[in-house]
């Protein structure tokens, strides 16, 4: 199944290479060992040997391990955990670095930071082959853009960062649950409908903006319509991860190469940025502050 998060949508993305899992012309089942009849073996790096094979060679390549997915350079859940914590990590360093050095005042940078992430979000998005690099710059000014709002937000109702927080944790534990138990499954009917809402969503939130530029007010973030409106915009974040989890589970059950870990982990921190900041704004609007 072919993920709608574009993201994972890409071209290139997530697929079978010629030489991972034997789907090259001349890679045998050993991946990157090619032709060689000793993979997955403890003879795996001896060169391949000359002539008939003997009878305790045969047995030793018989009962030795085969070769695993990080033996054939193939992606693994290790490997798209390992990254999205990198990346998480990154995000967090900018955004203490935000909360401990911007001075309160200043928040207006974060406006700036938010506008760089986006830009490199994009380039990610559409680009076909990976950049580790990239998707580290985008979790820095993103993490950078979040520390400053976070700390506004902290200030005016103490505590609520954490809060948003735990909140975004319980999101992701539970759609990982649903996920998982199959509670969640997603379909090509599933993917219509939430990309459906979520353009809805998307365009909507482009028109209040354009009407507060203009000095109007939707009440789109404050009040019982702005409870609905975060509602609805978790449910969009829980609705991303799902299209993430199945995503990385179907691109390690066809061998992606293991540089797509960093698409995987570029995915679920989005979606976590997106779910971090409506709770944010959802509790502030609870508490009583939109």
């Amino acid at each position: 199944m072919r993920s709608s998060n574009p993201v994972f949508s890409r071209e290139g993305s997530f697929t079978r290479e010629p030489g991972y899992a034997g789907f090259g012309t001349t890679t045998q089942a050993g991946g990157q060992y090619g032709n060689n009849p000793y993979a997955g073996t403890p003879y795996a790096q001896q060169p391949q040997a000359q002539g008939p094979l003997t009878d305790e060679q045969l047995y030793e390549m018989y009962n030795g391990p085969s070769a695993g997915p990080a033996a054939t350079g193939r992606m693994t859940l290790d490997d798209v955990v390992a990254r999205t914590a990198m990346t998480l990590l990154t995000l967090v360093a900018a955004g203490a670095v935000a909360w401990f050095a911007l001075p309160f005042e200043h928040y207006g940078y974060a406006a700036g930071a938010s506008v760089v992430a986006f830009i490199v979000y994009l380039v990610i998005a559409f680009k076909r082959s990976v950049s580790p690099p990239l998707i580290l710059t985008y979790a820095a000014f993103q993490g950078f853009a979040m520390g400053a709002i976070s700390h506004v937000f902290n200030t005016v109702l103490n505590g609520i960062v954490l809060q948003a927080v735990l909140g975004t944790a319980a999101v992701f534990a539970a759609t990982l649950f649903a996920y998982k138990s199959g509670r969640i499954r997603v379909t090509a009917r599933y993917q219509r409908i939430g990309i459906t809402i979520a353009i809805g969503f998307v365009l909507l939130m482009l028109v209040n903006m354009v009407a507060m530029a203009f000095g109007a007010d939707m009440g789109l973030r404050s009040g019982p319509l702005g409870i609905v409106v975060g509602l609805v915009g978790i449910g969009l974040g829980a609705f991303f991860l799902s299209l993430d989890f199945a995503a990385v589970e179907e691109a390690i059950a066809q061998g992606a190469p293991q540089r797509e870990s960093w698409r995987a982990a570029f995915g679920l921190t989005v979606a976590l940025v997106w779910i971090y900041m409506e709770m944010l704004r959802l509790i502030a609007i609870l508490r009583g502050d939109d």
